[in-house]
């Protein structure tokens, strides 16, 4: 039977196969330098060549911050270890503006420029390291100097005759429109309907019926009723405008 020859076999394979470290002992987490130094050992025991295996790096933060920065295209401190806070001025404040403004905004007198129109007058720290006391007095009689009153004047009058006052005329009255005051009727009677449509608003009716010798005169028939409103002028709107 082959099988016990073949079990030879495999065990002689194994036998000569180079040992490898048990993945439980650590190979890598603080462990893999002592392999390296036993499998020295037995090779030179044996005596067969091993070529130098290197040992485990030491764990340094400043090189892993410098595999960080080359990574990010940055820069790495020569001294290495941490960043302290005059390296960070050292990069940031020369363009670093005055205030809250964000980079690359320049503040001028209270304003952000570079395309920002942004005030910070709100802003105490900022409107302090420029302003003071002085400098609010002097803004403060500038702008009275620059200060002007306006005397009112009286309107101006009317040049000509501009026609009869419709106001005025609906001032002078008290009694209702439809009321009857002045006495209307003859043969030669006009109807309102025709002669009101000649004039583009009552207002104009009535600066025409009076102009005519309304109230008490109708020549052209723009008053039937007889109350001194022509074509339905209403005179509340002015009374009321007074109250």
């Amino acid at each position: 039977m082959q099988s016990p020859k073949f079990l030879l076999a495999l065990l002689a394979l194994a036998a000569c196969a180079p040992t490898v470290p048990d993945s439980g002992s650590g190979v890598g987490f603080g462990n893999y330098s002592e392999y390296v130094r036993q499998r020295e050992a037995t090779a030179q025991a044996a005596g067969q060549p091993l070529s130098a295996v290197p040992a485990q790096p030491v764990f340094s933060t400043e090189r892993v911050g410098e595999a960080i920065d080359n990574a990010a295209g940055g820069v790495t401190p020569a001294t290495g270890g941490a960043i302290g806070e005059t390296q960070i001025a050292a990069t940031t404040g020369a363009n670093r503006p005055r205030g809250n403004a964000p980079a690359g905004i320049r503040q001028e007198a209270g304003e952000m420029r570079a395309g920002a129109a942004m005030s910070d007058e709100q802003d105490f720290d900022a409107v302090s390291s420029r302003e003071t006391i002085d400098s609010d007095a002097e803004r403060l009689a500038r702008q009275r100097a620059q200060y002007q009153v306006v005397a009112p004047t009286a309107l101006p009058q009317r040049s000509g005759d501009a026609g009869p006052n419709i106001v005025q005329f609906a001032l002078t009255t008290t009694h209702a429109p439809g009321t009857q005051l002045y006495k209307r009727g003859g043969l030669f009677q006009r109807d309102p309907l025709v002669t009101c449509a000649k004039y583009a608003s009552p207002d104009l009716a009535q600066e025409v019926f009076l102009s005519k010798g309304g109230p008490e005169k109708d020549r052209d028939g723009l008053d039937p009723d007889g109350d001194g409103f022509a074509c339905g002028w209403d005179p509340r709107p002015f009374r009321n405008a007074l109250r």
